[in-house]
């Protein structure tokens, strides 16, 4: 999934900024005022990504603080691998929706708006924190197409254990904000990744029923019914039944 991300994201960016003509991408817009509109109390690193080549020019020292990453090890790739895979597919739409947003705006209103949603992103040591990710550009070109933007990342698990990443769009100098915007998650995966006999016994499951039980109902042996649930688990990248049956049941996997 992390290779398939890597090469939706790169379709998604390169689409957007392929017709700017800039060759000059001196950074016009100072760093230090635009942190000031977007800063949260709290841990934090930021970056300063290149749209057009997609890859990040300069990382915080924080990042090792928050992560556990070193700055120069820190790369897009890296970045993506190691989102929730559960945020993934939101992580592409989000970009997509941006995407389209800054192009219908005024060459003048780009700058004048971040960015903002959050997601689940792997620390070095194994461990899943809930960073909120923001974006403003800081370099535009004439037409508007963002060259350079500068990416605040801060912990927020204390403050959303729960819960899908929401988007929006903040306005700034009087621009109107866009709260909780709605996408449709486009880059989830259509294919059903569970066979019909793995569906089967995570019903029986989510029903209360134990492996015994399992295989006197659909008339197979108890090795084979914990043979399923193991590769079940494998396929959800889950680690027990409990948070299995948690979120089938919360997703409607059944």
């Amino acid at each position: 999934m992390e290779v398939i991300a890597y090469e939706e994201a790169q379709k998604i960016w390169r689409q957007a900024f392929r017709e700017s003509t800039v060759t000059d991408l001196k950074l016009e817009l100072e760093i230090h005022k635009k942190l000031v509109n977007i800063f949260q109390v709290g841990d934090y690193y930021y970056f300063i990504f290149n749209c057009q080549d997609p890859q990040f020019e300069f990382v915080s020292d924080t990042v090792e603080t928050v992560l556990g990453y070193q700055s120069e090890e820190f790369t897009l790739p890296l970045a993506l691998e190691r989102i929730h895979p559960d945020d993934l597919p939101w992580f592409l739409s989000f970009e997509q929706s941006a995407v389209e947003f800054f192009k219908q705006l005024r060459p003048d209103q780009v700058p004048k708006y971040k960015l903002r949603y959050d997601f689940r992103i792997k620390k070095a040591n194994g461990e899943y924190i809930r960073v909120l990710h923001q974006v403003i550009p800081i370099h535009v070109d004439a037409s508007g197409l963002v060259l350079h933007t500068l990416c605040l990342h801060t912990v927020i698990s204390h403050l959303k254990q729960e819960g899908k990443p929401v988007l929006s769009f903040i306005g700034l100098e009087d621009e109107p904000s866009y709260i909780d915007v709605n996408v449709q998650n486009v880059f989830s995966s259509k294919k059903e990744i569970l066979s019909r006999r793995e569906k089967e016994i995570l019903s029986l499951l989510i029903a209360g029923h134990s492996s015994h039980q399992i295989s006197e109902k659909l008339h197979i042996s108890t090795h084979t019914v914990n043979t399923h649930r193991k590769n079940i688990l494998a396929k959800t990248g889950l680690s027990t039944t409990s948070e299995l049956v948690a979120k089938a049941v919360r997703e409607g996997w059944v």
